[in-house]
């Protein structure tokens, strides 16, 4: 299903996407397999989309609550995270936004959740 974004929405997030770092699936499914234990996979969707099915290995944290607790959550600035929402425009503005609270490796997964399941990388569904 393919959802039509207003376009002020569209705008701020071609804004986002100027200064942040994309990766796309291949990048991340690489990331993932060498394994670095400073990788953070982010899911920012909301709760809804998230009980759904997520990425293998990633944590939750919807994008109205990460710039809250993302500090006490990864101390480390220099923390790798990789941001992902539903189509790739909710987690570019939270990549800018945790950018502009310091973080130096944040980067947004191009295509998100719906470029992931497009090539059947690995999901999990959370237990009831």
């Amino acid at each position: 299903m393919s959802k039509s974004h207003n376009p002020r929405f569209l705008k701020l997030v071609e804004i986002a996407k100027g200064p942040i770092r994309e990766v796309t699936v291949s990048e991340l499914t690489a990331r993932q397999q060498a394994a670095p234990s400073d990788l953070v996979v982010v899911d920012v969707r909301e709760d809804r989309e998230w009980s759904k099915g997520y990425i293998r290995g990633a944590v939750h944290m919807g994008k109205g609550i990460l710039e809250r607790d993302a500090e006490k959550t990864w101390p480390d600035l220099r923390t790798e995270i990789v941001l992902y929402c539903g189509g790739g425009f909710r987690s570019a503005l939270a990549a800018e936004a945790l950018q502009n609270m310091g973080y130096t490796r944040v980067s947004s997964l191009a295509g998100g959740w719906r470029a992931w399941n497009a090539i059947n990388a690995p999901t999990s569904i959370p237990d009831s």
